[in-house]
């Protein structure tokens, strides 16, 4: 019998198949062939930034995605830390990417391509001079979202995002970009396009410098330009409308040097609801926001659309957890149930929190690499291959990152008193895990005769194999460390 037609396909998934997946089913030979060679690895390590670049409001760290690790996932990763009154300039990349808030608080923007202004002031507009921000009559520009500890962002290729530290801490973010994605038709590079200042080069050391240390300079090194440098400065000037004095501005041709993240000179604003909370607290409207966005994702979809699909998510909500343990910790996932943008970006993402001495069920991922950012704590981390080695085998300490590539079996135990919390990034939509332990594991699925003869144990002992453990991922642990 055929499978019926669901015609309750959101327009915006429709739109979404046009605007990021043209191409998609391009053949992928070099990047299969790349696969292959970079995930023959016989040892996996929990890693430190490679390369570090100071900014006059900040600093862009990143991993040396040329190690064979994330060869092997195809990702690459960045962390990326904003000081109070910075600003990340306006860019975009050619691959997906989820960013995390690890710290801090600010502002952020994704400007979709074809989408309308929504927040404007009218000519008829009753606010003061002070409401208005020092903004004239005529303002008018895409929604900005305030951003917070816990926020999980979904960033599609080619959509220009910057952000702003608008408090009184730094800002810090880490992300993954997905350069494996069938949605990136160049190569495995890490690219990021700005359209403002002179940036560094973010993912390439200097030749001959070498990777054991981070590389830390500020204006010096491999300067670029940003992408309106490239063209005639005559026709840009033409096209945009303005003088060439001003395009010459927006070259960069009058600086010598406009880091990546720039410090904010004089009043900063934009058009937004009026906030009612306090600072450090989630507004009325992130609230109010949250509820809209939740009840979009499950109508029917015949009132969602590209311009306002959602693209964030509060992950480290603890009243949000899928899994949970007094004893032990809990668990918070996120895939494309929850946010439809992720079935097209093909990624998914968890947080989790272990009490010191937890443990993580060992387990492997079954269509997916993970890759894990420590946010806070340590944790002993065994990652075990096809053969039975253990390719990792360390204590993974807070700012470190490793990856866990697809069917890996992995065990993390909570080793510090203030526990283990991390984020995981995954390179599917619904990845899903199977577990090693615990009443959902596949112990728990075999006959115990299978059990008793496969390991040599009694019918006893394969009993005690299977029910011993009552939990279901997050274990309690069973004895001192």
């Amino acid at each position: 019998m055929a499978k019926p037609v669901d015609f309750a396909i959101p327009l915006c998934l429709v739109l979404l198949n046009v605007l990021f997946q043209h191409g998609c089913s391009a053949d992928q030979p070099q990047f299969e062939s790349i696969k292959q060679n970079h995930c023959q690895m016989d040892q996996l390590h929990a890693r430190e930034p490679d390369i570090q670049i100071e900014c006059e409001a900040g600093r862009i760290e990143s991993w040396d995605h040329y190690q064979n690790d994330f060869q092997c996932a195809g990702v690459a990763s960045q962390r990326v830390t904003i000081e109070p009154n910075g600003l990340h300039l306006p860019s975009y990349t050619h691959s997906p990417q989820l960013m995390y808030i690890v710290k801090g608080w600010g502002v952020m923007m994704t400007a979709l391509p074809g989408c309308p202004e929504t927040f404007e002031l009218s000519q008829g507009s009753q606010q003061t001079p002070q409401e208005r921000h020092g903004f004239d009559e005529l303002e008018r520009h895409q929604k900005v979202r305030f951003i917070g500890e816990g926020d999980i962002i979904a960033i599609p290729p080619g959509i220009v995002h910057w952000m702003h530290n608008n408090g009184n801490s730094p800002l810090v973010a880490v992300s993954l970009l997905d350069i494996g994605n069938d949605l990136n038709q160049l190569d495995r590079n890490p690219r990021r396009f700005y359209l403002a200042g002179n940036p560094e080069d973010e993912f390439n050391q200097q030749e001959g410098e070498g990777i054991s240390q981070p590389r830390r300079h500020s204006g010096q090194g491999s300067i670029n330009n940003n992408i309106f440098a490239g063209f005639n400065t005559s026709i840009l000037a033409d096209a945009l409308n303005v003088d060439i004095e001003t395009i010459m501005r927006v070259q960069g041709q009058n600086e010598q040097t406009r880091s990546q993240i720039v410090r904010v000179e004089g009043r900063f604003g934009f058009l937004h609801p009026p906030i009612r909370s306090s600072h450090g607290q989630r507004s009325q409207q992130e609230q109010l926001d949250e509820q809209q966005g939740q009840q979009e994702r499950h109508d029917n979809g015949l009132g969602e659309t590209l311009c306002n699909i959602a693209l964030k998510e509060y992950l480290g909500d603890p009243k949000r957890a899928d899994i949970y343990t007094p004893q032990a910790g809990r668990i918070n996932t996120l895939n494309s149930n929850d946010m439809p943008i992720l079935k097209h970006m093909s990624l998914s993402a968890e947080t989790g929190f272990l009490y010191n001495n937890a443990i993580y069920s060992p387990h492997w991922n079954h269509i997916a690499h993970e890759i894990f950012y420590v946010i806070r704590g340590s944790a002993r981390v065994q990652v075990v291959n096809d053969i039975g080695e253990a390719i990792l085998d360390d204590e993974v300490r807070k700012g470190q990152l490793f990856i866990v590539p697809q069917n890996h079996a992995v065990l993390q135990k909570a080793v510090d008193s203030e526990g283990f919390e991390y984020i995981a990034f995954k390179t599917q939509d619904k990845a899903v895990i199977n577990t090693m332990a615990g009443r959902t594991s596949v112990l728990r699925a075999l006959p115990d005769d299978v059990l008793a003869n496969a390991y040599q144990i009694s019918q006893e002992e394969a009993r005690m194999l299977k029910y011993s453990r009552q939990e279901t991922v997050v274990l309690s642990s069973s004895r001192s460390s």
